[in-house]
């Protein structure tokens, strides 16, 4: 029986992994395969087991990694002595989470374990000299944006582009209407009710990114409340993960005391649905970006880190975008608001600006479309085509 063992280290891990796992249940020659390592709900529900528990990656910057650290550490440690022994593998696939990840492979290939990576580092935005440890400890690179394969070829690192899973996942043109409808039933609302200006707010999937930058963004919709008095306003705002609604709740509840009459709803999941349904989102900056451009709605992008770690991300950066809208279309498509620039007042400002240029909106649709087109590969079924002809590869070294 083959075994895979793959690790996600967070929800936008877990999102892309699925479609992987799904590919490999229909080929024949995987009949029976194990999976087991670290994954989210999608993945289990693909058949997968995960040993020990997401959330313990789930971190965000080098301050918030420090205090996680020793659990990490801790974690890593028991999954490498476990792959090494009892539950060695077939091959390895590591999906995204690069400081994790490549410390895994590094020990696996070494003792002679086959290692894929799923989703490159973002060795073209900062830390370029991470691309030596990569040739040390992946046999082969995933990569899901097509510039990335010319800077391993380069390294001499095997790699391909394999596409990014949301972009055949989420269709061509988005259907507003439907999905309001679908968030009315959810939300019990009537849907004349729910007609007007529609804004979705997505503060992250990490319990960090919902310390630092979401009372940024409760504040944002209470001066956007204030200024569109009179107008149908809704927010929504899609909870990334069980452990995230308490604090969400707390910050809604203050917004409640505030303005009795704001109207913000969160939902479980449905980030897709959310996202469809509105009119501008307000999103910390990450994959969710990617998957507000697919559904070619207009953003701000915004992150609020510890003074430390925007010190340290600042020094091994080199691109001027963090948002990965603006750094594929290597233009500024979409305004960044970070750090000391992530005020409530400039972020509702930035949002104004959107709902008043419906031409400029136009545009960047238009922009999207391309990049949907570009990124749109069977990327499910090229990654597991890749982790079978990886298996049979060693299989038949072994053989010989």
């Amino acid at each position: 029986m083959p075994k895979l063992a793959c690790v996600a280290g967070e929800p936008s891990g877990d999102l892309l992994a699925a479609p992987v796992l799904s590919a490999l249940n229909q080929i024949p020659d995987m009949s029976g395969l194990e999976v087991y390592g670290i994954g989210g709900p999608r993945m289990q529900a693909e058949g997968m087991r995960s040993d020990w528990p997401m959330e313990t990656l789930s971190v965000r910057g080098y301050v918030e990694a420090i205090k996680q650290l020793p659990a990490i550490l801790r974690l890593r440690k028991e999954l490498i002595q476990n792959l090494l022994n009892e539950g060695r593998p077939d091959v390895y696939l590591g999906i995204d989470a690069p400081d994790f990840n490549l410390g895994v492979e590094l020990q696996l290939r070494k003792a002679g374990i086959p290692t894929l990576h799923l989703v490159s580092p973002s060795i073209w935005a900062w830390r370029a000299g991470r691309i030596k440890k990569i040739a040390q400890a992946v046999e082969h690179m995933l990569c899901i944006f097509p510039f990335e394969k010319e800077i391993y070829d380069r390294a001499g690192v095997s790699a391909s582009y394999v596409g990014h899973p949301l972009a055949s996942d989420i269709p061509d043109e988005p259907n507003t209407a439907l999905a309001r409808s679908r968030i009315s039933e959810l939300l019990k609302i009537a849907p004349i009710e729910f007609s007007g200006k529609v804004i979705a707010v997505l503060p992250g999937s990490r319990g960090s990114e919902i310390e630092h930058i979401a009372p940024i963004f409760f504040n944002t919709m209470l001066l956007l409340a204030n200024r569109l008095q009179g107008e149908k306003l809704q927010f929504l705002i899609p909870v990334a993960t069980p452990h995230l609604r308490e604090p969400l709740e707390r910050l809604l509840l203050e917004a409640g005391k505030l303005n009795p009459d704001i109207q913000i709803h969160l939902l479980d999941g449905e980030a897709d649905t959310v996202l469809e349904a509105s009119d501008v989102v307000l999103i910390a900056s990450g994959t969710a970006t990617l998957q507000a451009a697919l559904w070619k709605k207009p953003m701000v992008i915004s992150y609020k880190v510890p003074w430390l770690t925007a010190q340290i991300m600042k020094r091994q950066g080199y691109l001027p975008y963090v948002g990965l809208p603006n750094i594929l279309c290597e233009a500024f498509v979409v305004p960044e608001l970070l750090q000391d620039d992530a005020t409530p007042e400039k972020l509702a400002d930035a949002v104004m600006a959107w709902l008043n240029s419906p031409a400029k909106v136009n545009q960047l649709q238009e922009r999207f479309a391309k990049m949907h087109e570009i990124l749109r590969r069977p990327t499910g079924v090229l990654v597991a085509q890749a982790v079978v002809q990886t298996i049979d590869t060693h299989r038949h070294k072994t053989k010989a």
